[in-house]
């Protein structure tokens, strides 16, 4: 190359730059003005983060970008000109209009259609139905991340449990055990607040009586702010339940069939015209379960000539459960900017279970002794709420307050006869009659005063008083005393009452990029509890405790696009003892297997840290989340063994080996992992939604307990929980539709194993299968499902005591299917909530129609 070719060249390079750098000068040298606007669906209802791209017809120079709020609200400054404005967003049909940009000032709304539907959803038939949008299963929110069961077949026309089988980042155990990524201190709220349809003490029973298509979406908060109770160090459920949002009279009727034998009918109706909503929705069921649990114990330091080492013992219960639920309620608009809402909630369960635990024992030289205990029971659960609130918009600009106040009343009886033979001869009977109340109020109130364009602060107060009464009595006869007698340790009442007050302050604000929020959270408890018991050599009990404590929260988020961002957040949190954990000597339905209450036990404590990506496109999610979670006071499990003398079938006396439950604060929990969550949208006929949970703990405790050796001697023992390691939850739903009216499902998740000086938990796996056919013009839906197709859901763990190895196995419920039909009927179509503010007790939790945290 010549020095003619290269001053030829750079000539032209030079003259190219200076050209660019001229027009961005011109570009820049110009007056711009300040546009808005607003984008909306064609039912006029505001689309959130949509990506509003205007391009300059003139100079791509001249070209800029930016997002919608949360109210479907964008402003930016353009130089005038002729522009071609692209709107995008998630299922969404992308949209391009020309407008002339010639002054500051709106440019009014942007419409924009939905894409077209997917299986489970009504199709556009020849006369001209409304196509209705596909949301994605899963999505990422700044505070949390929520989940849309309409599109989870293997789970269609089953319960609330099922339903959180396939929910992201949670995890339900073959007993019912609800938790998040790996902790059970989950707390449950419905529609943002306690619900009486969760029951006392959030049971497994109360989560199978809320119906799947009773459910709109699920939130799963793993790291709440101070809006929220500080209760539930694992994070928050919060399940929103359905109300429709359309004109005139809408409704559908939902019936399944299944085995083991299971029948149900539910029904969502709506009416809305002009100011005023009503809805109800109810419906019930039968439903049959079968649980299988063995536990094999091997004792250790046994030095009596001939005794074994050994006892066996295996438990099968049946059970037949019926649930009634139905809630009704109205919204009313007294004016544009007041709104008011009543609704009422009624729900009962009822279960007869039958058992047969059968033992195999030889204990202190005894004869080999096989026992059998035969129990039955019955259950009857009543739970009422009513729900009454306020809602004013002061202004235009989103100051606005809510108000509310919630009633809730759960009655549960549960009466239990046992009968026991040793060796097919009598030996002796208990009768235990359980009755359990629960009466709660919940007042609240929110406010939110904006701050110019990008501030906005939110305070709120909370009361909430609690009150459970035990009742429990217990009677036993055996051969030498063949009258029913009351056992005056296990026959007691006990109140429990506990009253919180709350107070939260927050603020969030937006500097370019980055988005914060800071808040603060005070929350004074009162517990008081009374006890006592027929046993005279017990004394009555008086417990008053009270807690005063600080709750913090921070959130930064940094936006590297429209569609991708980082998260940075951290929490602290409290475990509070459950109260009938905190009730003495609270359960004796197996004379060998007693749990003990700990009315000494304590809260424990949680700091919690997350840092996520998240990036979501038109085909994919992705959602990675480092979190660490240090706890401290935490609580434990300590399970040891008592010499305890018996009558036998032959009037004898005879020693038993009993085993003991009782929790208690011990040292700490730290775990550290990653969870990570997607949805992919492969190709048009091939759906996947997974999560992946790598995590690593470390439990440190240990402590001294007095416990009697297997000859019957005291002894000073050590029950040492310290461990650490490394496991593994995941789970994958892939999605395969057929044609446009038929789609199936496999899903399968994988559990894996944990180890501590304490207890073994080994891994776990199963697989589901569903099917979903469209039918009736769109008007119904055929769904089947089978629930672990294999038979290989049951947890098995083992635990090392100081005297003995006990080998567990569990299984809540084995193999099923169900064959479930839906029929939709509507008439009216989406519409504009006029100017609706958040209902009631909604808030960054809830829709218009929903109730939020606090």
């Amino acid at each position: 190359m010549n020095q003619t070719e290269i001053i030829s060249i750079f000539t032209k390079k030079t003259l190219g730059l200076t050209f660019v750098l001229s027009a961005a000068a011109f570009a820049f040298a110009q007056d711009k003005v300040g546009v808005s606007g607003t984008v909306v669906d064609k039912s006029n209802q505001p689309v959130a983060y949509a990506s509003v791209t205007f391009s300059n017809k003139a100079s791509k120079l001249l070209s800029d970008a930016t997002l919608t709020d949360e109210k479907g609200n964008y402003k930016l400054d353009l130089t005038p000109g002729n522009y071609d404005i692209t709107v995008e967003a998630i299922d969404y049909k992308k949209s391009v209009i020309n407008k002339q940009i010639t002054t500051a000032g709106s440019i009014g709304a942007l419409s924009i259609e939905p894409e077209a539907t997917s299986t489970n959803l009504k199709t556009q038939d020849i006369q001209g139905v409304v196509i209705t949008a596909t949301a994605k299963p899963y999505k990422v929110e700044l505070d949390k991340r929520t989940y849309d069961p309409s599109q989870d077949i293997v789970s269609k026309g089953g319960n609330l449990q099922d339903v959180l089988s396939n929910v992201p980042s949670v995890s339900v155990d073959t007993d019912g055990t609800v938790s998040m990524r790996g902790s059970s201190n989950v707390r449950f709220l419905i529609n943002g607040k306690p619900s009486a349809l969760l029951g006392i003490d959030d049971g497994a029973n109360a989560l199978q009586s809320i119906p799947a298509d009773q459910i709109e979406r699920i939130e799963v908060i793993t790291n709440p702010s101070s809006k929220f109770e500080a209760s539930g160090t694992a994070g928050i459920l919060n399940i929103i339940l359905k109300k429709s949002k359309k004109t005139g009279f809408n409704g559908s009727v939902t019936g399944t069939l299944g085995y083991l034998p299971q029948t149900n009918l539910n029904t969502n109706l709506s009416w809305r015209k002009g100011n005023l909503t009503w809805f109800l929705n109810g419906g019930g069921g039968y439903r049959e379960s079968k649980n299988t649990n063995r536990t094999d114990n091997y004792f250790t330091n046994v030095t009596k000539i001939g005794s074994t080492l050994q006892s066996n013992q295996e438990n099968i219960s049946e059970s037949q459960n019926k649930n009634y639920n139905a809630s009704a309620g109205i919204v009313y608009d007294l004016s544009d900017k007041t709104s008011f809402n009543l609704s009422g909630t009624v729900r009962t369960f009822d279960s007869e279970n039958s058992g047969n635990v059968t033992y195999n024992n030889q204990l202190f030289s005894a004869p080999d002794t096989f026992r059998n205990r035969l129990t039955n029971s019955v259950n009857n659960n009543l739970a009422f709420q009513g729900d009454i609130g306020l809602d004013h918009k002061f202004d235009d600009k989103g100051q606005n307050i809510a108000l509310s106040l919630s009633l809730q009343s759960n009655r549960s009886y549960n009466d239990t006869d046992i009968d026991e033979t040793n060796n097919g001869n009598f030996e002796l009977q208990n009768i235990i009659n359980q009755t359990t109340k629960n009466k709660t109020l919940i007042g609240k109130a929110d406010y939110e005063l904006p701050i110019g364009e990008n501030s906005k602060i939110e305070a709120g107060y909370r009361i909430d008083i609690n009150q459970n009464d035990y009742d429990n009595d217990v009677r036993e006869s055996t051969v030498n005393a063949p009258i029913l007698n009351f056992l005056g340790t296990y026959t007691y009442e006990a109140r429990y009452k506990e009253m919180f007050n709350a107070g939260y302050l927050q603020f969030k604000s937006k500097i370019g990029k980055l988005g914060y929020q800071v808040g603060v959270r005070n929350e004074y408890s009162n517990i008081d509890i009374d006890y006592a018991n027929l046993n005279p050599a017990d004394e009555d009990i008086r417990s008053r405790k009270s807690y005063n404590n600080l709750f913090p929260s921070v959130y930064l988020s940094y936006e590297l696009a429209k569609d991708s961002q980082f998260l940075l957040n951290y929490t602290r949190r409290i475990d509070r003892p459950r109260s009938f954990f905190l009730i003495p000597n609270p359960n004796y339905n197996d004379n060998q297997n007693i749990f003990d209450g700990n009315i000494d036990l304590n809260p424990s404590y949680v700091d919690s840290y997350e840092f996520g990506y998240s990036i979501s496109k038109k085909k994919f999610t992705i959602n990675p989340t480092i979190y660490y979670r240090h706890q401290t006071d935490d609580t434990k499990m300590l399970v040891y063994n008592e010499k305890e003398t018996f009558t036998n079938s032959l009037g004898q006396p005879e020693d038993r080996i009993v085993f003991h439950t009782k929790p208690i604060n011990l040292g700490s929990d730290d775990r550290f992992g990653l969870d990570l969550n997607f949805n992919w949208d492969a190709t048009s006929w091939l759906k996947f939604l997974g999560n992946v949970d790598l995590f690593g703990y470390k439990t440190k405790g240990s402590i001294l307990y007095n416990t009697l050796d297997n000859d019957g001697n005291p002894i000073v023992a050590t029950a040492d929980f310290n461990g650490s390691g490394f496991s593994t939850r995941a789970r994958l739903t892939s999605t395969f539709k057929i044609d446009k009216t038929f789609s199936f499902q496999l899903q399968g998740f994988y559990r894996g194993g944990q180890k501590t000086a304490y207890q073994d938990r080994k891994d776990m796996y199963a697989l589901n299968l569903g099917a979903s056919k469209t039918i009736w013009n769109g008007n119904g839906t055929l769904s089947f499902n089978v629930q672990d197709i294999f038979n290989t859901r049951a947890m098995r763990s083992t635990t090392y005591g100081e005297n003995f190895t006990r080998e567990s196995y569990m299984q809540w419920q084995p193999r099923q299917f169900a064959v479930s039909l839906t029929y939709r009927f509507k008439q009216g179509e989406k519409i504009e909530q006029p100017k609706r503010k958040k209902d009631v007790n909604s808030n960054a939790t809830g829709d218009d129609q929903q109730g939020g945290p606090m």
